[in-house]
């Protein structure tokens, strides 16, 4: 399957031949949140020209990471159980990578399963479970987003797919900026006065419990 052979019988090389290619762990990333279809994953990639698209799926497919199935009358891309022992990885790779995330550029957005899977990676479990069931309504960018922490789990829905319900302890929005937040850079009270965050509704003593819920530690 591999375009780029490294020519060393290694299991590190053999994984970078498999998922290695530009743009196929984001591929990966999105699907770790649920099934999409073609459209929805060029949606989520907006800088991924269609013919690297439709080749990084091909690739997948042949290495069993992912399959295509029918679901309500159209065709979506889910991954496999080999593919889905990936996430760990991709969770790892995602921690690793926030210590050196900086300031977003202008040009840089967040995506609603970008940030799912940034949620996923910044989840305490153990810190969760010390608060009640909690539910935030959060628009970060384009993402708008309903998470719910119930003890030591997390569920968090797109605004465009079922089960999207409003009405949640507290509802937010945010740009990029969230991320200093996450890594404790700024507290909650800070983020609000700075115009990082903005509470739409709901007591704004809630973010406290948000920034303990979500944290990853910066370089």
């Amino acid at each position: 399957m591999a375009a780029r052979d490294y020519g060393q019988y290694c299991a590190i090389t053999r994984a970078l031949e498999l998922v290695g290619e530009r743009w196929a762990l984001l591929i990966v990333r999105d699907l770790l949140v649920g099934p999409r279809r073609y459209g929805e994953l060029a949606g989520g990639l907006p800088r991924i020209p269609s013919n690297i698209l439709a080749a990084r799926l091909k690739d997948l497919q042949s290495a069993g990471i992912i399959r295509r199935i029918p679901h309500s009358r159209v065709i979506v891309y889910e991954l496999t159980p080999y593919g889905r022992e990936l996430e760990p990885i991709v969770l790892a790779l995602g921690a690793w990578g926030f210590k050196a995330l900086g300031d977003p550029r202008e040009e840089q957005i967040i995506t609603p399963d970008s940030m799912t899977m940034s949620l996923r990676t910044a989840f305490q479990p153990d810190v969760a479970a010390r608060f009640p069931a909690t539910s935030y309504e959060a628009d970060v960018g384009s993402a708008g987003l309903l998470v719910r922490v119930s003890g030591g789990t997390l569920q968090v829905t797109r605004r465009e797919d079922p089960g999207w319900e409003g009405a949640a302890d507290l509802a937010f929005a945010a740009g990029p900026g969230i991320h200093r937040i996450i890594s404790g850079e700024l507290a909650p009270d800070e983020a609000v006065a700075a115009g990082v965050v903005r509470v739409l509704h709901g007591p704004g003593d809630l973010l406290n419990r948000f920034a303990s819920t979500f944290h990853l530690a910066a370089a």
